[in-house]
């Protein structure tokens, strides 16, 4: 492995440390950090391979953020969330940013299924999935049907799911 693709994991590393740490503790993932990520992976990749490194990092970001933006927009998640993922994005490219998707994804998935059911919710919440995608099949429409007035949703950290996700998905490709 090259020194500069060292360099590059480990600064991935560190950022997705501070974004965990500062997710589990504000639930909040600063613009400071993923906008100076973007910026630096911009201006890196830029700097070594030239256009095709622009179009590598630009890619990527575009990517990272297509991958979750829909999720932001129902209300799933923060916008932190997918800025952090375009940041990823930045770094790793638009196959590296997706590959750390699906890890995320899955992880993701099992993080939210633990803690509705440790919160005592998923049968409600399993039930409220049935109606809509029932709905949709009768009437090939999709009507999103909101939890209930005034229930707390249990907090899911997703930057850290994120920062998970993202660190499986480097190690799978370096040792996979």
């Amino acid at each position: 492995m090259a020194l500069t693709q060292i360099n590059v994991l480990s600064f991935l590393t560190i950022v997705l440390l501070i974004a965990a740490v500062s997710d589990i503790r504000f639930h909040k993932i600063p613009n400071w950090l993923t906008y100076s990520v973007v910026i630096l992976a911009i201006t890196y990749n830029t700097a070594m391979k030239g256009f095709e490194g622009l179009l590598f990092s630009l890619g990527g970001v575009g990517v990272g953020i297509a991958v979750l933006i829909i999720f932001y927009l129902m209300g799933g998640m923060g916008a932190g969330d997918v800025k952090l993922m375009g940041a990823v994005g930045g770094l790793l490219g638009p196959r590296g940013v997706f590959r750390a998707f699906l890890f995320t994804a899955i992880l993701g998935a099992i993080w939210a299924l633990a803690l509705l059911t440790f919160h005592g919710r998923l049968k409600e919440t399993t039930k409220r999935f049935k109606t809509i995608l029932k709905t949709f099949i009768l009437t090939r429409q999709f009507i999103y049907t909101p939890s209930p007035e005034g229930e707390k949703r249990p907090g899911l950290c997703y930057g850290l799911v994120i920062a998970s996700g993202t660190f499986i998905s480097v190690v799978w490709k370096i040792w996979g």
